[in-house]
């Protein structure tokens, strides 16, 4: 055991809530000497070690990395506030958690964003680690500071703090950038040499750095441009074309202590052609690429035999459309149910198989059905380009009664485009409808759970032009469902108003707002996505300090010509795409789904260079 190590299980981790989250040595964990390798990764997750280590892309990383002979891979979250006090109070520094290695020891630190209320986090644990917040003051002894996630496809807001971004899928990347960066250290180049050759070599990294941007007196971008040669004007997504082909772990890390999703998940398919037009995911991870069922039950079985979950969740973002969905659940049913392992979907699409789902869900344990209407209304949902019908809706829900599950979940956006009243009036009314439904089959008014979140428009859709919904509007509409909504079997979960905001302005955020998430860290804001430690009142503080107009950034129409703060990163789909399908939704357009009808030219496919049929 090394000095740290034996310093902080004697003097910290006796006195921390959970403090196996902490101490690494967790089963299917990898421990390497790092005298035996070229390259050290840490991957950093800005969160507690209970939402990172449920997160799939990690272990996906993790798992990739360690497999090579000359790379050590290990592990690092956000330390909870009584161990971060603790850390400081005795100046230890942010530590890996397989080597308790301090972070400054590392070749490089790779941070996953998954959501914008993270951001504060990232700082926090540089600064933890005694690395220099601010990229440009990090010198040669510092690690690189790179960063990817679904929030990286709109990175500027964070890129003060970030020396390179890799964009998209990072099983597609990251060899490339590991092979690179060997290299680059072998030839014993400095700091801002290697940052330039990764941006000149690889089409999928951005160095903001390398980038200069200009604005109009409106504050609107003028322009975004590299610096130097052989820095690419647009950075491309990188996507993993055959999903059978790709790394996948089977031997993954089980915790010691309670995570958020205590099971195995297998991504059965990337990417959705539904076309939502509100759904970044939906946008960027196009084409769809399915797994092959005999795949997808090899990788079960052998995470099964190496973890001794029991459960098995099919993700991915719309399990419904899988195309081998009856021949799988068939043969996971068969294998599974006898050995007692529940088989669990995320969120269903709503269309006519919805009402075949429930008794293909021939699962242990019955708990909620989780559907996403998103919108109340037919008028709605064709501005959103959900194709969906009450009919589908109620005859899947009433088939979920018979077949015994006993509480529906379901999930809202409000703040849409063209929203109405009559539109918020219609959630409640599918609300009781559903309850009905349970009474008449079941003789007892189902249960019904609404998360209800406002709608945060995203880089990258089509409704990257529009507007939020003001506080004001938020607020009276929650009012306005807890008044309609009155019984006791159905209950609302209403998204913060205020963190739903924050989230929208660092989602289609400018690198002027990075002066706003350093202050707002200055004033002690970190965890802003847990209700207990948000602190809005801070963040409007943070706002005129760095005297940036947070209301630019959210409740504009922003002009259809406007060059965007993300137009020199690529998701994959055209712009001008994007454009057709803001003005089809304004004519209550539907575009329908590619892979059973005409091709839409969103220009995914070229980026794949594979076609989105199955």
């Amino acid at each position: 055991m090394n000095t740290l190590k034996r310093y902080i299980r004697e003097n910290i981790l006796p006195f921390v809530e959970m403090p196996g989250q902490y101490i690494g040595g967790e089963w299917n964990s990898v421990t390497k000497d790092h005298t035996y390798v070229s390259v050290k990764v840490t991957l950093a997750f800005p969160d507690t070690y209970s939402i990172g280590m449920s997160h799939l892309g990690m272990q996906i990383l993790y798992g990739l990395l360690n497999e090579r002979d000359d790379t050590v891979c290990e592990r690092v979250f956000t330390p909870l506030v009584d161990m971060e006090s603790l850390m400081r109070k005795h100046k230890v520094p942010l530590f890996s958690l397989e080597t308790c290695t301090p972070l400054k020891e590392f070749d490089i630190i790779g941070f996953s964003l998954q959501y914008e209320l993270s951001y504060t986090n990232v700082l926090n644990m540089l600064d933890l680690a005694g690395i220099p917040v601010i990229a440009s003051e990090r010198g040669e002894t510092d690690p690189l500071i790179i960063a990817g996630g679904p929030a990286a496809i709109s990175p500027e807001s964070i890129s003060d703090f970030i020396d390179i971004f890799l964009i998209g899928d990072g099983e597609e990347s990251l060899p490339q950038f590991i092979e690179l960066f060997k290299e680059m250290k072998h030839q014993k180049l400095s700091r801002n040499e290697k940052i330039i050759s990764i941006a000149q070599t690889m089409k999928n990294a951005y160095a903001p750095s390398l980038y200069d941007v200009s604005y109009h007196p409106d504050n609107t971008i003028q322009k975004v441009q590299p610096r130097i040669a052989g820095i690419p004007s647009t950075v491309q997504s990188a996507s993993v074309r055959d999903l059978n082909k790709a790394y996948y772990p089977t031997r993954l890390i089980v915790p010691y202590v309670k995570t958020i999703h205590d099971r195995i998940t297998i991504e059965v398919m990337r990417g959705c052609t539904q076309g939502c037009r509100f759904c970044q995911a939906g946008m960027s991870k196009r084409p769809t690429r399915p797994r092959t069922v005999d795949n997808i039950i090899k990788l079960s079985e052998l995470c099964y035999a190496n973890t001794g979950h029991n459960e098995i969740s099919l993700a991915s973002l719309s399990i419904s459309d899988y195309p081998f969905l009856k021949d799988l659940m068939n043969q996971m049913n068969r294998i599974f149910n006898p050995r007692y392992v529940n088989i669990s979907f995320p969120s269903l699409r709503i269309n006519e198989q919805l009402v075949l789902l429930p008794s293909m869900l021939n699962t242990v344990r019955k708990s909620g059905l989780t559907l996403a209407p998103e919108a109340a209304t037919q008028s709605l949902r064709k501005v959103i380009n959900k194709n969906i019908t009450d009919d589908n809706l109620y005859r899947g829900v009433e088939e979920a009664f018979r077949q015994g599950w006993n509480l529906v979940k379901l999930y809202f956006m409000i703040g849409l485009p063209t929203e109405t009243d009559d539109d918020i009036d219609a959630i409640a009314r599918i609300a009781y409808n559903i309850s009905d439904l349970g009474k008449a089959v079941n003789g007892s008014s189902g249960h019904v759970n609404i998360s209800i979140a406002p709608f945060v428009p995203k880089a990258h859709t089509p409704f990257q032009w529009e507007p939020m919904a003001s506080l004001e509007r938020i607020k009276e509409i929650r009012n306005k469902l807890f008044q309609r909504i009155r019984r006791r079997c159905i209950r609302i979960k209403f998204h913060t108003a205020e963190r739903s905001i924050l989230e929208g302005i660092f989602a289609r955020g400018d690198r002027r707002l990075g002066r706003v998430i350093y202050t707002a860290w200055q004033n002690g804001c970190k965890f802003d996505a847990w209700e207990e430690h948000f602190r809005f009142l801070s963040w409007m503080d943070a706002f005129q300090k760095a005297g940036v107009n947070w209301h630019f950034y959210v409740y504009r129409q922003r002009n259809e010509n406007e060059i965007f703060p993300w137009d020199h990163i690529s998701g994959g789909t055209k712009k001008p795409f994007l454009l057709e399908e803001k003005q089809r939704s304004l004519r209550r357009e539907v575009t329908l789904d590619c892979r059973t009808n005409d091709c839409p030219e969103c220009g995914s496919c070229a980026r794949s260079r594979s076609f989105c049929v199955v």
